[in-house]
């Protein structure tokens, strides 16, 4: 039995794809061994890799003049490489939004001068920043934003204006692919995968091509962007499962329709949520603003703590797992990743209506 995992990741994927992932797994198209047991440089994988990306260009619209990579590890060593492979002795603005571009920020400042071109912390991180808040360098190697706030649900529909000639650098490990997006406004886009897109272990980075070969000196091969692109995502061994797994769920996107067809399974989603919450006569809170308010990350708050405990234990009898939020804002967390059916969230609600109806 499939319970309804909200959980903010790893995360729920698709039942059709983990089915396939079930049948292909001791015998890959009829190779007699597991995707898994493959030469990485071998004419299968290859295909499996090349597949991959050619479907997440065609499902995100990637230019031509950008790589797309397919890398070990997760957004947060990012948050290192990307200074590592950007800064070239300049400086960076970041835009600080909520736990995770904080994170960016303060590991970035290990690796070169960095400055914060704004920040919503003293309202809390309920909001996206206003324009008229941000102060952007001209002379910025990359301005950094996370475009959607895991742990606070904030998310950013209007992306800031940028001096000409700095390049938008985005997170956006937990919605990407959730909705239509123009890549050629950014410079780099990196997302862990473990949310909307596979397993833990992979990360992707998409970079536009002029961005390339500006690595300090010490950076190792392995975390220069320039050298893994030309080598294909495979100066090493990539995470092989990973990206194959990650291949499927492309496929499972453009059989739905694109990402606009799974927009709009988002926004009703969402929208059943925070409903329940906003009609709950104040029983079940969301602090974040309306206009910022994440598609992803619904985080919410019970009127009284106290029932916390027993909210989550109903919501275990019902099979409803990762409801927990983070230990840093505690209360409630739902996650709506692209897998999550409209079912799950229906179930939920069902949960907290009768809940409130009986502890209000």
């Amino acid at each position: 039995m499939r319970i309804f995992n909200f959980s903010a990741g790893p995360a729920v994927l698709p039942t059709a794809v983990l089915e396939q992932v079930r049948d292909e797994l001791l015998d890959w198209h009829g190779r007699g061994m597991s995707i898994m047991e493959m030469s990485h440089r071998g004419k299968d994988f290859t295909g499996v890799i090349e597949e991959a990306e050619a479907d997440l260009r065609e499902l995100m619209g990637i230019p031509a003049n950008y790589k797309v990579l397919f890398l070990q590890g997760g957004a947060t060593q990012q948050f290192a490489q990307i200074p590592m492979n950007l800064l070239a002795g300049r400086s960076a603005d970041y835009v600080l939004t909520g736990s995770w571009s904080k994170k960016a920020y303060k590991e970035a400042q290990r690796i070169g001068d960095v400055r914060v071109a704004g920040s919503t912390e003293a309202d809390r991180f309920t909001r996206a920043p206003r324009a008229d808040e941000l102060q952007f360098d001209p002379r910025a190697a990359y301005a950094h934003i996370c475009t959607n706030e895991t742990i606070h649900g904030v998310e950013m529909f209007e992306l800031p204006e940028l001096p000409a000639g700095v390049p938008l650098v985005a997170d956006m490990s937990s919605h990407i692919l959730s909705r239509p997006m123009d890549v050629s406004r950014y410079g780099l886009i990196y997302a862990g995968a473990q949310k909307n897109i596979g397993p833990a272990g992979l990360v992707i980075v998409i970079v536009r091509e002029d961005l390339l070969g500006k690595a300090l000196p010490t950076t190792p091969s392995v975390m220069d962007f320039a050298t893994m692109a030309e080598h294909g995502s495979m100066l090493n061994t990539p995470p092989t499962f990973g990206i194959y797994l990650a291949g499927l769920v492309f496929k499972n996107l453009k059989a739905q329709g694109g990402l606009a067809a799974v927009e709009e399974a988002n926004i009703a989603k969402a929208n059943l949520l925070y409903s329940a919450i906003d009609g709950s006569g104040g029983f079940y809170v969301n602090p974040v603003e309306v206009a910022s308010r994440s598609r992803m990350n619904v985080p919410f708050t019970l009127a009284d703590p106290a029932l916390d405990a027993d909210f989550l234990a109903e919501a275990a009898a019902r099979q409803l797992s990762g409801l927990k939020g983070h230990k840093s804002v505690g209360g409630m967390r739902a996650s709506l990743y692209n897998a999550m059916t409209i079912a799950g969230v229906e179930a939920l609600v069902d949960l907290m209506q009768d809940f409130a109806a009986r502890k209000a």
